[in-house]
């Protein structure tokens, strides 16, 4: 048995040395289509980072999230966050915040609240919220945050990719502005990828167009 097990994680390690190998030859037609070669891979490099460390079900599932993170995600309790955001206004705006099984905090940020079409100029009536979230941040250095941006699937997709990144950068940016450190944040932009409505109604895309916000702890 020990031998076969030696042999399977030997496996699994070519195997994610070939997919880094395989990400490092990709084009990168524009900031956002690199980004898209990111977001593609995402998942699978989450999931190989969880074999390589036991092929437990936590590593895949903050592989198919958040993506692989450096540093070792850990349990946390959200309930001070949580109560924060619920003063800071995030229900009354339709900001949906929801415990991920992988142990982060995800933050859904609807468009209506947050950007107008075509735009990534945050809305004021959303500072509230992310100043409850850099507040946290502040308090709570074992805090990490990543944006993960999204558009419709109107448009070109090039260009739905640039934006959605440049809109979760809108996020992290304004989270440096009050304080939290840059290498605290990370940001991807996913363009018209894993909708959460139907494209073919104005209503739908619009719940398309959005940023999720994830806050995980880390081990100090």
């Amino acid at each position: 048995m020990k031998a076969h097990a030696r042999t399977d994680r030997a496996i699994v390690c070519l195997a994610f040395v070939g997919l880094l190998g395989g990400c490092a030859n990709m084009p990168e037609m524009s900031q956002g289509g690199k980004t898209a070669t990111g977001a593609g891979v995402g998942g699978a490099l989450g999931a190989g980072l969880g074999a390589l460390i036991g092929g437990n079900t936590q590593g895949a599932l903050i592989g198919a999230g958040i993506g692989a993170v450096a540093g070792g995600i850990v349990g946390y309790n959200w309930k001070t966050v949580k109560n924060d955001l619920t003063k800071s206004g995030a229900p009354q705006l339709g900001v949906d915040v929801t415990e991920m099984p992988d142990g982060s905090l995800k933050v859904n940020i609807p468009s209506d609240v947050s950007f107008d079409v075509n735009k990534y100029n945050l809305k004021p009536a959303l500072t509230p919220v992310l100043d409850s979230v850099a507040s946290a941040m502040t308090q709570h250095p074992e805090l990490r945050a990543k944006a993960i941006g999204y558009t419709d699937n109107t448009g070109p997709l090039a260009y739905n990719q640039t934006l959605s990144i440049n809109r979760a950068l809108a996020v992290t940016h304004y989270l440096g502005s009050r304080g939290v450190a840059g290498s605290r944040t990370s940001v991807e932009g996913r363009g018209p990828n894993d909708p959460i409505a139907s494209n073919d109604t104005p209503q739908g895309r619009a719940m398309n167009r959005r940023v999720e916000l994830y806050l995980y702890a880390i081990k100090q």
